[in-house]
């Protein structure tokens, strides 16, 4: 595997290389995770449920065999990541999964990026790697649309697109890895807060950018949900935009807790801002306020020990990386073209088939309680 660096812009950050403690997610002999999210209570048939946790397990499939992985070929060809920033540790750390399906498939794997969230800087990275001529371009969008046009110019050198994380406007590329299936994540955050604070009183949403396509898809269907039977009795106060940034969205939530008094509840479907909502709780003392959402087990563990945070959720997002570097060689390659049927092998985590609108599904995201956040180290 090869790693390099690239010449960009002088005040944008490059991360490449990153040496971290290796993930400990309960893999099994083929490696993917695929313990399920418990569903949260819908409050018109069981609000006193308890989510059900405990450890992942590994799917019984027999596609990621070593010899599996070797069949693979060894033309991995050169894929760079550009994530919505380089700084959050959500992209920062888990690149390695991309550097590991590098290494399997003898190939490069590079991550570039601003230091934070803007789409006009990803236009900018998009351009300069256009340039340089690499094979696939793995993206997560600030900004769906405002990306495009770069993007297209990038697949009309013949450079393959595929977007992870936060989708870019479908007809700007040629898969799209869902981290996990939108409305599911959508509706059971509603119902897992739903539960928490007895299917009634005030709730807010601390959300990333008001342009991130996954956050919107979740939001959407979190306001779906509340409108079927059984909410009446919850009142989505606030949709609130931190920006992925850890100033914005600790004070975001501190204007949620004076603006609303009688807040319950907050769902934060980003890691960066469920760690910085949390952080502003305790700091306040609002011990009568529940929330969830997407976060890190590293960055939550204190939250979750020290009673703030009952429980959260997220995917395995070093999966997500090896995923999408599968995923981008098989375009490279010419083994699929992104066509919903198309099937292709990714390594440990075995098959997988490209459905409606060229989208691939990691798989079920994962609750995490006291009872086994520290069985995870990622």
């Amino acid at each position: 595997m090869t790693i390099r660096t690239l010449a960009l812009p002088s005040r944008l950050l490059v991360i490449l290389g990153l040496c971290l403690p290796a993930l400990a997610f309960g893999m099994g002999m083929n490696g993917r995770t695929t313990a399920v999210l418990a569903q949260g209570a819908d409050c018109a048939t069981d609000a006193g449920a308890s989510a059900a946790t405990g450890s992942p397990v590994a799917s019984t499939g027999d596609d990621s065999s070593p010899d599996a992985i070797a069949s693979a070929g060894a033309n991995g060809a050169e894929v760079a990541f550009l994530p919505k920033d380089v700084v959050n540790p959500y992209f920062a750390s888990n690149f390695r999964g991309a550097e590991e399906a590098a290494g399997e498939l003898g190939g490069v794997a590079e991550q570039v990026g601003p230091d934070t969230p803007n789409a006009a800087e990803q236009v900018t990275f998009i351009q300069t790697l256009t340039q340089q001529g690499v094979a696939a371009i793995g993206v997560s969008a600030n900004d769906p649309n405002a990306l495009a046009p770069a993007l297209n110019e990038a697949r009309a050198q013949g450079i393959k697109v595929v977007s992870f994380d936060s989708d870019v406007a479908p007809d700007a590329r040629d898969l799209f890895i869902n981290p996990a299936d939108s409305e599911e994540i959508g509706r059971d955050q509603i119902r897992d807060l739903a539960r928490l604070v007895g299917c009634e009183g005030e709730v807010a949403v601390l959300s990333a950018a008001s342009t991130a396509t996954n956050q919107n898809a979740w939001i959407a269907f979190m306001e779906d949900e509340l409108t079927r039977p059984g909410y009446e009795n919850i009142e989505l106060v606030e949709v609130a935009y931190g920006n992925d940034e850890d100033g914005t969205s600790y004070d975001r939530t501190i204007e949620l807790l004076t603006a609303y008094p009688d807040l319950k509840g907050i769902v934060s479907p980003t890691t960066v801002g469920i760690k910085n909502a949390a952080a502003a709780l305790r700091d306040e003392g609002r011990t009568d306020i529940a929330l969830t959402g997407l976060g890190l087990p590293n960055e939550m563990r204190e939250f979750v020990q020290d009673g703030t945070v009952t429980e959260f959720a997220l995917w395995n997002p070093t999966d997500l990386y090896y995923l999408t570097y599968y995923a981008a060689i098989a375009l490279v390659n010419e083994e699929i073209t992104g066509a919903p049927g198309d099937t292709f092998t990714a390594g440990r985590l075995g098959s997988y088939t490209v459905g409606e609108g060229g989208v691939v599904i990691l798989g079920p995201p994962f609750a995490f309680t006291a009872d086994n956040i520290d069985d995870f180290d990622f």
